[in-house]
């Protein structure tokens, strides 16, 4: 099967093969019918997505795997999330929570206590609160970024305010029996007095409530970053395979550059010093690939560790031309880790004159990924519909220009 026909066969071409050879063999396999129900999502076919959706649930829960059952409860609970569906969404989100429970899958407690956050910060903001709770501490213990003490003494200090509110009450009900016995005026200015109390004690609660609702909504913006952190980082991570061919270039030119010096010492030995220059050329035309190849891996590793690094908000002298190429690479090995199908053709136009700026690298950097993702992505599905004599193909450029300030 060449290429071109490849490129031409439905998304989901192999995992309904995939189906076809388990059902063969008498098991269904719960993520392959996860993974066709995500590309049903994403083409826009709903309910074929909430059908595969359920049989990857069904398959999972008749074969007792609790951790894919758990992460298909999560994936329906998604789905009830985009179509804006919150009571379903609770319900399989609450079965996703239960199942990750029983089996410590981490990973999925936090989806599921996130999914569960989300559905009820509109409808229960303690409900949203408590989930949020369940959500950070397996965060800190996943992703080492702790908010749980914080949190934790936020509501040791609203439960002391409830109480100090239900104490007030039962006050208030025990002067309410003593003042009933007292008529006319007095009566209207105990009242008077309860209720103005009352009203104040609202105002603070209602105080306490606003501080409590921005730093849970401040938090579920970190648990969201975090998330995205986790997957850029097993984004990056796939791309160290990527490593491993120019370190293969190196060893097999290495192994070459040694037989070459063994056989220049027999031909010195022999006198033959004709043949040790030409030797000697080629042993030196073999470094510079070793030492291009290396610096290739370099420039790999240096992207991936700047690409997971956490930005930290400053500004620094950097290299446009050197962040753009590497990212570009980024963006390149990052795909083909994921599709080794997938190829096009890089070009870059870097202006040479504008020497270092002030940016934050972090940003920019996953700025420049995004957009050149993007652009690999048009290209190769441009192909699919495209002549045979059509070259994907992505360039970048840089451009010194002189801006007036009015």
């Amino acid at each position: 099967m060449d290429g071109n026909y490849c490129s031409h066969l439905p998304i989901d071409y192999y995992e309904l093969k995939a189906v076809d050879e388990f059902r063969k063999t008498n098991r269904e396999e719960p993520l392959v019918y996860e993974t066709l129900a995500e590309i049903k999502m994403k083409s826009g076919n709903v309910d074929e997505a909430l059908n595969y959706y359920k049989e990857s649930l069904q398959f999972a829960l008749n074969q007792n795997e609790r951790r894919a059952s758990s992460s298909s409860y999560n994936k329906i609970a998604s789905f009830y999330k985009q179509l804006n569906q919150p009571d379903s969404g609770i319900y399989y989100a609450k079965k996703g929570l239960v199942e990750a429970e029983l089996i410590s899958q981490k990973k999925t407690i936090l989806e599921a206590a996130i999914l569960l956050s989300g559905f009820y910060e509109q409808k229960d903001s303690k409900e949203a609160f408590r989930y949020l709770k369940i959500a950070d501490a397996y965060k800190d213990s996943l992703f080492g970024a702790g908010n749980l003490q914080a949190i934790q003494a936020l509501v040791t200090k609203e439960e002391e305010h409830q109480k100090e509110i239900e104490a007030a009450n039962i006050k208030y009900k025990g002067q309410l029996r003593q003042y009933a016995l007292i008529a006319g005026l007095t009566i209207v200015l105990v009242i008077a007095f309860i209720l103005y109390r009352n009203n104040r004690q609202k105002q603070k609660a209602n105080k306490v409530l606003e501080k409590t609702l921005f730093d849970l909504k401040s938090t579920q913006s970190q648990l969201i970053q975090s998330e995205k952190m986790a997957s850029l980082g097993e984004l990056t991570a796939g791309i160290a395979h990527e490593i491993q061919n120019p370190l293969n270039f190196v060893n097999n030119f290495s192994e070459v550059n040694k037989e070459l010096l063994t056989e220049m010492n027999e031909e010195i030995a022999k006198g033959n010093f004709n043949e040790v220059t030409g030797i000697a050329n080629y042993v030196m035309v073999n470094e510079e690939k070793i030492n291009h190849h290396g610096k290739r891996a370099d420039a790999i590793v240096k992207g991936m560790l700047q690409h997971t690094l956490s930005s930290s908000g400053v500004k620094e002298p950097t290299d446009i031309n050197a962040l753009a190429d590497e990212y570009f690479r980024l963006a390149y090995h990052g795909l083909r880790s994921r599709d080794k199908s997938f190829n096009a053709t890089m070009k870059t136009n870097f202006d040479e004159t504008i020497g270092k700026i002030n940016i934050i690298p972090q940003d920019i950097g996953r700025v420049i990924l995004n957009l050149i993702t993007n652009a690999f992505y048009v290209v190769t599905e441009k192909k699919r519909t495209a002549s045979e004599d059509y070259e994907p193909t992505v360039s970048v450029s840089t451009k010194r220009s002189m801006v007036k300030l009015k």
